[in-house]
């Protein structure tokens, strides 16, 4: 990772943190929103928000976590640096996803790096207040494990499909997990996640060249329409055929 240049990013100001930590704590959908008031206050009290730009470090592999870091809004890669230098995404995290915590409750450092693709908001929560909440209140805590286990079973399965599939099908099963992932745009064709073609390569696997060339060719086949970053699915039946074929 030394040949790389990181940023970390800043702590958000008073108001802006208030704000984002109401939206972890306080939505419907949140693991954190039936706890007891006296442990989501603790909670609160021991949770740091930061904003992130596009390009700045989250975390960086062989650092010790301080906490879970709870993504709050934007989006995040974890990436870990193969040979040559080349990176392979090993997870995308959406807004309400945990970030970093297998290293965290292994008692291990980061085995990767995480980076924000977007502007992104991500708030961590002190390790050793969590793990009393936790110890308080088993249902939160099964909470947490469903969610950590659903994250390890898609990446098993990710890490399988990556190693037995042919170029074609690694490629079309990225942009269906992107879909899976972000979803679209206000079109509901436009996958609403604008990554490079670099990123493309690293999550399927592949050469940036092989990247590029396949999507021409899943252009060429209207499959889908590419316009700079902003892929538009045209057929999603054969991006799933493409992907079952492997």
């Amino acid at each position: 990772m030394t040949a790389k240049i990181f940023k970390f990013a800043k702590k958000t100001d008073m108001k802006t943190e208030t704000s984002f930590k109401e939206l972890l704590f306080n939505a419907a959908d949140s693991l954190f929103f039936k706890l007891s008031k006296e442990d989501k206050d603790l909670l609160i009290k021991n949770t740091e928000c930061r904003t992130y730009k596009k390009g700045e470090l989250v975390f960086l592999e062989n650092t010790k976590p301080s906490g879970l870091i709870c993504l709050s809004e934007g989006k995040v890669k974890i990436f870990k640096e193969g040979a040559g230098g080349r990176d392979q995404i090993i997870r995308l995290s959406r807004p309400g996803g945990f970030i970093g915590y297998r290293a965290l409750f292994a008692g291990e450092n980061y085995h990767a790096s995480a980076v924000a693709i977007e502007n992104s908001v991500a708030c961590t929560i002190e390790k050793n207040v969590l793990f009393s909440v936790m110890k308080n209140d088993p249902n939160f805590t099964f909470g947490i494990l469903k969610s950590l286990a659903a994250e390890l079973g898609i990446s098993n399965m990710r890490t399988v499909s990556l190693t037995q599939k042919h170029i074609r099908g690694r490629l079309a099963e990225s942009l269906l997990f992107l879909i899976e992932t972000y979803g679209y745009y206000e079109d509901g064709a436009t996958i609403k996640a604008l990554l490079s073609r670099e990123d493309i390569a690293s999550l399927s696997n592949m050469t940036t060249s092989n990247a590029i060339r396949t999507l021409s060719t899943f252009a060429g086949e209207r499959v889908i329409a590419i316009e700079g970053r902003r892929i538009k699915v045209l057929d999603i039946k054969m991006l799933e055929k493409i992907s079952n074929m492997g």
